[in-house]
């Protein structure tokens, strides 16, 4: 990642827990009752943010705002962020050291609502990414869009039926008695 650049904040939840989680022994998909809810292993700041085409998922110090771990996602739902199969509040997340090393963390939120507004963030942040690359490609070949053509053609001529309008008094161009105040 490059230093010095900005990166948007899309989501910032004060709380969040994480657990440590067994390797998964068949494909059914994570479950977190299988974890112990009750005695997360650590719990701290949870902060989305974006650079470029990427959403860095970073796990903050609560108290000093150190960061702890990131994951890095190139896509959602995929790989490096997986929902679990009986909850809605946890999700298990693929970090990684700088020596590219990885490993697997189930993050839990205490309310519905903050996992919803990451779910949310996550996906209006590849919403993005999709469209800013479909107006690139867009820009590159502007010829192959299907131009419209809205105007008249040679003696075309619409014709407007107004119904039910009533003639107005002084609609007929002459000036309305009493309209100019006298000077």
């Amino acid at each position: 990642m490059e230093e010095g650049g900005f990166e948007p904040v899309l989501c910032v939840k004060p709380e969040v827990h994480v657990h440590r989680i067994h390797p998964r022994a068949t494909n059914r998909g994570y479950r977190a009752a299988e974890w112990q809810l009750d005695q997360p292993s650590w719990s701290g700041r949870l902060r989305i943010t974006a650079k470029g085409q990427m959403a860095y998922i970073k796990l903050d110090d609560r108290t000093s705002g150190e960061l702890c771990v990131q994951a890095a996602v190139d896509q959602f739902p995929g790989t490096a962020v997986e929902s679990m199969t009986d909850s809605s509040r946890y999700l298990v997340i693929r970090v990684e050291d700088g020596n590219g090393q990885r490993a697997f963390i189930g993050i839990g939120f205490g309310d519905r609502g903050d996992a919803f507004d990451f779910t949310v963030a996550s996906q209006d942040h590849f919403k993005w990414v999709k469209q800013q690359c479909e107006f690139a490609k867009q820009a590159q070949n502007p010829d192959q869009s299907p131009r419209l053509d809205l105007g008249f053609k040679e003696g075309q001529a619409i014709k407007l039926n107004i119904a039910n309008m009533k003639k107005k008094e002084g609609a007929a161009g002459s000036p309305r008695e009493g309209f100019l105040p006298d000077f």
